[in-house]
């Protein structure tokens, strides 16, 4: 999470490709402006609503790869 965090801090916070450009294939974007990072190699989620307009995330759910796949990304 420190490292994710370090990434996302120095971001230009612009938009997807901003993300994109940074974590590679390690993220994936869904709807309401939620993007889903695999971290820990791929063994846990992170799911975080960004407000490119205003430069904030919410950390909307972090858990286990099994705990994610019980959750709707885009209404958690």
């Amino acid at each position: 999470m420190g490292t994710w965090y370090e990434i996302v801090s120095k971001g230009d916070g612009s938009g997807p490709a901003d993300l994109k450009r940074a974590f590679g294939n390690n993220v994936d974007f869904v709807g309401d402006n939620r993007v889903i990072f695999d971290i820990g190699g791929n063994k846990y989620r992170l799911v975080v609503r960004f407000s490119y307009k205003f430069k904030t995330a919410l950390i909307k759910f972090v858990g286990t790869h099994e705990e994610y796949d019980g959750i709707d990304a885009e209404t958690v």
